[in-house]
């Protein structure tokens, strides 16, 4: 899973909470997130144009750990 901007994230169905680890270290939880958009990011060539274009902007998120 390259990307420039993304290390690793992972996903709880249950909970729809998608957890992003970021290059710099900081980890994000997005909330509300249907599985559908998980497995198109996982899938997705670009991992951080795919979060930029389809889960930044569109759910609530908070901070879990800063870098």
């Amino acid at each position: 899973m390259p990307s420039s901007v993304i290390d690793h994230f992972s996903y709880n169905p249950e909970a729809k909470a998608l957890n992003i680890t970021f290059v710099s270290g900081m980890v994000y939880q997005y909330e509300g997130v249907p599985q559908k958009v998980f497995e198109r990011l996982k899938a997705a060539r670009s991992k951080g144009k795919y979060f930029n274009y389809y889960i930044k902007e569109h759910y609530s998120f908070k901070k879990l750990a800063d870098a």
